[in-house]
Formats: structure tokens, sequence, C-alpha cells
């Protein structure tokens, strides 16, 4: 009785395809329980939550790849037009295609993002998290792209072809957006070298300089000491000459230069300019500050005082206070500050 039942059970193709799909089903419902009980709990010992996050979200997937395999054996046994079974076998490897694509889609957001942290993590800027969210459209783009070439194949279309025509149009679009695509690029290569960051202060020439309050995907925007924002496309810094004073460090150097008259103490005005320099507070005394017997003017012997400070939002302030230091110093201690003289001389006609 039960080798009859039995016999039946091998004989009848539906049932033998039932009890397969059975089968299968059991299998993807068993990978998922023990990738989210076992695996799971053991990835979870680990440093990183990528191995959790990779594990969580693609058991199911893979499951459904099992299940569909088990439905494509299923099948087999039956007597099915040819036509028909053309069919179902492409839908089928279509399926297990997009549920594949969909894996790696995945895995590669899951990657992009944790690097998105670290990277965000080391930046001031808000860029970084529109690099992210574009590099992770770009990479679903691209491997959606390939997926589709892949079922394309499996369905027996030549993509040679459509791959060319697309490659044209990939040119033209990218003709179209050159301006576009060079400030978002020039955007990145700021953010990557780390060239410069919100706070620094730049300049770029005489009329362009300021600190720099934010830093877009496209354009970069600096505020100037007169309060005016200027707006730069970040494909044109990108390619500027840039003066940084906040890099390596915010300290910068300030240059006063003075004359005296001729026949005055070099040593004496040299030592009591270098005294009043000390006495300003602000002015940091490493790296030292000093005094030097510049030239030989025309009118008088001219010097420069080198000194330095915390930052450049303190140079102005800074600099007029040690102008003023030296011109005061030098009246009390009675040495001429000459000033531009021409000597005419005239001679009577006979």
């Amino acid at each position: 009785m039960v080798l009859e039942l039995l016999n039946k059970i091998t004989t009848n193709k539906y049932i033998h395809s039932t009890i397969l799909l059975l089968v299968f089903y059991l299998v993807s419902q068993l990978f998922v329980l023990l990738t989210q009980k076992i695996i799971l709990k053991i990835t979870k010992k680990t440093k990183t939550e990528i191995d959790d996050l990779i594990v969580s979200k693609t058991s199911k997937p893979i499951s459904f790849i099992l299940l569909i395999i088990g439905l494509r054996l299923a099948i087999i046994p039956h007597p099915i037009r040819p036509y028909l079974l053309d069919i179902i076998e492409h839908v089928i490897s279509t399926l297990i295609i997009g549920i594949i694509t969909y894996v790696i889609i995945v895995i590669f957001d899951i990657l992009i993002i944790n690097w998105g942290k670290k990277f965000a993590s080391k930046t001031e800027s808000k860029v970084d998290d529109e690099i992210v969210v574009l590099f992770q459209r770009f990479s679903r783009i691209i491997l959606s792209f390939i997926g589709i070439i892949f079922i394309l194949d499996a369905w027996g279309i030549k993509v040679g072809p459509l791959l060319a025509s697309l490659g044209i149009v990939g040119i033209a679009v990218a003709f179209a957006l050159q301006n576009t695509l060079g400030n978002i690029f020039g955007g990145v290569s700021l953010i990557v070298d780390r060239s410069i960051t919100v706070g620094d202060f730049i300049r770029l020439d005489e009329q362009t300089e300021g600190f720099v309050t934010d830093i877009g995907l496209r354009s970069t925007k600096i505020k100037s000491r007169d309060g005016d924002l200027i707006i730069l496309p970040n494909g044109k810094l990108a390619d500027s000459k840039i003066y940084n004073y906040h890099k390596p460090l915010p300290t910068t150097r300030i240059v006063i230069d003075f004359g005296v008259k001729y026949g005055s103490d070099v040593e004496n005005v040299r030592k009591i300019i270098l005294n009043e320099i000390l006495n300003i507070k602000t002015i940091l005394k490493d790296p030292a500050p000093i005094v030097v017997f510049d030239e030989f003017g025309d009118f008088a012997l001219k010097f420069k005082a080198y000194f330095w400070v915390e930052s450049i939002e303190k140079r102005v302030e800074v600099k007029e206070a040690a102008i003023t230091a030296i011109y005061n110093t030098l009246n009390n201690n009675k040495i001429g500050i000459p000033f531009p003289t021409r000597t005419v001389y005239l001679t009577g006609e006979k």
C-alpha cells in the first residue's frame, strides 16, 4: 500500500512538482532563518555595522532566488509548447538577474553610506552629503544599466548597436552639460583635496577675497570684508591660484615699512621699534618679531618690521596698532620721519 502510494507520488508529475516547489520554499525559509538567527548574531560581534546591514538586507532577496530556481525545476517535467517554454525561461532569467542586480545595488548603497559617514566626519562642509548622494545615485544608475543589458541579452536582444547609440547620446549630453559637470567635479575636487574649508580666509586676486561661508556642489560662497557675498563657480575656483591664509596654520605675518631721516642711529631705531612691537600683546612672541634695515632710500633710511598674529581676523587692528606705536615712538625719541622732497636749481639768464 505504501509502495503504491510512493509510486504514484513519484510518477505523478503534478505531485512531484508540488513537492519539489514545497521543498525549495522550505529551503528558502530555512536560509532566511539561518541568516537572521545565526549569521546575523556572528556579524553583530564584529566592530563594523557593514556586515550586519548586508546580511539583514540581502537574505530575503537571495531566498527568492532559491524559490525561483525551485519553480523552474518544478516546470521541467511538464510538457509545454516550445514558444511558451522560451517565454517562461526568459521570465525566470529576468527575475533572477533583477534580484541579483538589486542585491548588488543594496551592497553598494551600504558601502557608500558607510564611506560617506567617515568622509563627512572629516569635513565641515555640507557638500559632502551631496557628494555621497550623487555618488550613490550614479552607482545605482550604472548597476541598473548593467542589469538591463544582461536582461536584454537573456531575451536574445543584441545590445551592441544599442550601446553604440547610447554612447553617442551620452557624448551629446556631456557636451551640453559641460559647464555644470565641470562645476560639480570642481566642488568634489575641492572637498577631496581639502584645499579650502568653511571659515578659511582666501584671496584669488585684489578684488576677490574673504571668508568661505559655504562650499556647495556647484558653487562656493565667500563673504568679503565689506560684508558682500561673492559666489564663484567651483570649476573656476578649482582652476584658480588660491591664497589660503588659514592653511597650513591660521597665523599670518604682517610687514610694516617705515623710514627715518639720514643721520639717524640705525641700531637705536631698530632697538626702540622692536621693544615697542614686543609690548603689543596681540603680537605673537613665537615666531619672534624682527626689525631690519632694508635699504638706502632716495630721501630716507628704509626699515621693515616683521611680526606675526594669531589669525587673519586680527590683521587689520594689529597692523593699525603697530603703525601708531611706531609713529609715536619715533616722535617721542626725536627721530625724524622724512617726506619726499625735491630741490630745484634755477639759473638766471645774462
